[in-house]
């Protein structure tokens, strides 16, 4: 059985052992269907792995281009919600539109310099050549410069949000590799991250019996896995 005693564990225990797929599995058949963000969110370098605590983020479209909205700064939120991110956590965006980018190097720098895990958007990123230099989880729906500033807002950030057909609360556990991004509701993380390390850990057993020369059927007859 594993342990972990704090964040800085689980999330190093969850790098080290655990994938998207392996998470997704336990995810199914604990009855939480729609746990994965849209499958065009991916990493902007194919080694990239995320993990840690959902800061989550709102974006919206102004209503027109270049129409500031009284009351708010450029950007809306974002400076606010940037400046806000913790130690373990990951800026994670609604996004809003496709034809803006939502995250680029400062922001990412200054996410680097609060301790924070990465950055997952439902949009798209600019500034790769910068983010890649600073080795920097980012998983985006693809590279684009145009900028957010005369086209979208930030108007909330820790709050519920929707991305795609999934529920993201504040503090839920995000994990994303080359294979898809995937939320754990905090109410379940231990029994997900327990289960998926048994599952993990089965799926390397079973290798080891095909690879030495056991059938597919005989496999999963003996360990349920495949």
């Amino acid at each position: 059985m594993i342990e972990w005693k704090n964040d800085d564990e689980l999330f190093a225990l969850m790098r080290e052992e655990l994938y998207s797929a392996v998470i997704g599995d336990i995810l199914d058949q604990m009855g939480l269907y729609h746990q994965f963000l849209p499958r065009e969110i991916q990493p902007i370098r194919e080694d990239m792995v995320v993990c840690g605590r959902a800061m989550t983020v709102r974006e919206e479209d102004l209503p027109t281009t270049g129409e500031s909205v009284p009351g708010e700064p450029t950007f809306g939120y974002m400076l606010d919600a940037l400046d806000g991110l913790k130690k373990n956590e990951i800026y994670l965006c609604s996004g809003s539109s496709p034809d803006y980018a939502v995250v680029g190097e400062l922001m990412c720098t200054r996410m680097k310099a609060l301790g924070a895990a990465g950055t997952v958007m439902n949009g798209p990123h600019r500034d790769t050549n910068g983010i890649l230099a600073l080795d920097f989880p980012c998983f985006s729906t693809g590279r684009y410069s145009q900028d957010q500033a005369p086209r979208g807002r930030v108007t909330a950030w820790r709050v519920p949000i929707d991305i795609g057909q999934t529920h993201v609360d504040p503090g839920d556990v995000v994990f994303g590799d080359l294979e898809g991004v995937v939320i754990i509701p905090k109410r379940v993380e231990a029994e997900v991250v327990r289960r998926a390390w048994e599952k993990a850990t089965g799926e390397k057993t079973v290798g080891k019996a095909i690879r030495a020369g056991m059938s597919a059927t005989e496999a999963f007859k003996r360990y349920g896995i495949l």
